[in-house]
């Protein structure tokens, strides 16, 4: 039998507050590795330290036993203490799988900026603006990447979304021609425009933009999208761009003012931000997996997924997603393993 789960994050915690640029990062890693191995601490054998990260201030740390990963979290507060470092740093930790959405990808294509601006300086001066995302060499066609945390990924979206704006409204002579908005193109260069038939592509109508975590969209899509937009009679469609969705939002009526427009996208950042804090995500694996042993697994899922109302499964062919409340997620992920498990031990004993 292949590997059935890849429950790799159980032993791994995600730690921030790391303090930046005070001693060399093989020497913080060190320092860390100390702090959760002391006793006092919780702590126990460590596997492996990785830092520095893609995101200042943050390490993961994995540990040999699922068993001190959880005394570890138990504890109420985590203070760096060294001599090197002068003073304690208060950290925060909380186990890997809740910090899916610490970190993103999101590759962007700069080149409708071509005639405006030098790219290699417009990337400079986002660099400056956003100094903790990371972004690789900028690509002839003008595509970069980019990753760091959702807020700063949103944050770049945002500024790039107000120079767009302000370049069309720069640059307009007449009538815009429909699906002319910034990046809304159909798939292409790991973007894919969701279909919305409902959406109304009018020049005389006002539109907002919101830049949602992908994983987010999808639950707040499943569960609470629609109730919300249709309160104040908007429509949307939303653009993904791999861990990445915007949303553009018009007036379903053209009579609607921009008010019920305004309160749509306040209502739909405040709901993001509070599924931001609370939903986590569990990844299990499928690869190394018979396609019999693979259909068992999804079958699992299915068959608990009605007693989780407020968890959302999405399968995938080399994994599935389960997100969903912290504690909801782990006694799904839990039931599924122990299912799983209960389901291969009696083709055993045959």
């Amino acid at each position: 039998m292949g590997t059935a789960l890849n429950l790799f994050n159980a032993k791994t915690i995600v730690v921030s507050g790391i303090p930046d640029g005070i001693v060399k990062d093989d020497v913080m890693a060190d320092i860390l590795m100390i702090h959760f191995q002391k006793p006092k601490n919780r702590g126990g054998d460590v596997k492996d330290v990785v830092y520095p990260t893609t995101i200042k201030g943050i390490a993961y740390v994995i540990f040999e036993d699922r068993e001190v990963t959880e005394n570890v979290l138990q504890k109420d507060e985590h203070r760096l203490e060294d001599k090197r470092l002068g003073r304690y740093y208060p950290l925060k930790i909380s186990l890997c799988s809740e910090h899916v959405f610490t970190c993103v990808s999101s590759v962007l294509d700069l080149s409708i900026f071509g005639d405006k601006y030098i790219l290699e300086d417009l990337v400079q001066e986002l660099q400056k603006t956003i100094p903790a995302l990371t972004f690789s060499p900028l690509q002839s066609n003008g595509q970069i990447s980019v990753q760091g945390s959702f807020p700063a990924i949103k944050s770049l979206k945002e500024n790039l979304l107000l120079k767009v704006n302000s370049l069309s409204r720069k640059g307009k002579r007449g009538e815009r021609k429909p699906d002319q908005r910034p990046n809304s193109r159909t798939e292409k260069h790991g973007q894919f425009v969701e279909p919305n038939n409902t959406f109304v592509n009018n020049v005389n109508r006002e539109e907002q933009v919101v830049v949602l975590d992908t994983d987010i969209y999808c639950y707040m899509k499943h569960f609470l999208y629609k109730e919300s937009l249709t309160k104040y009679n908007v429509v949307s469609r939303g653009v993904t761009d791999g861990e990445i969705t915007t949303i553009y939002l018009e007036n379903a009526r053209a009579s609607s003012g921009s008010r019920e427009l305004e309160k749509a996208k306040e209502e739909i950042e405040d709901l993001s931000a509070k599924l931001h804090c609370r939903l986590r995500k569990e990844r299990f694996s499928l690869d190394g997996n018979s396609r019999s042993e693979r259909l068992k697994y999804k079958q699992a899922f299915e068959s608990i997924k009605s007693r989780f109302p407020k968890v959302l499964v999405i399968p995938y062919d080399t994994h599935i997603d389960v997100i969903g409340s912290s504690s909801e997620t782990y006694e799904f992920t839990q039931e599924v393993v122990r299912t799983v498990k209960s389901h291969f031990q009696k083709r055993f004993r045959r």
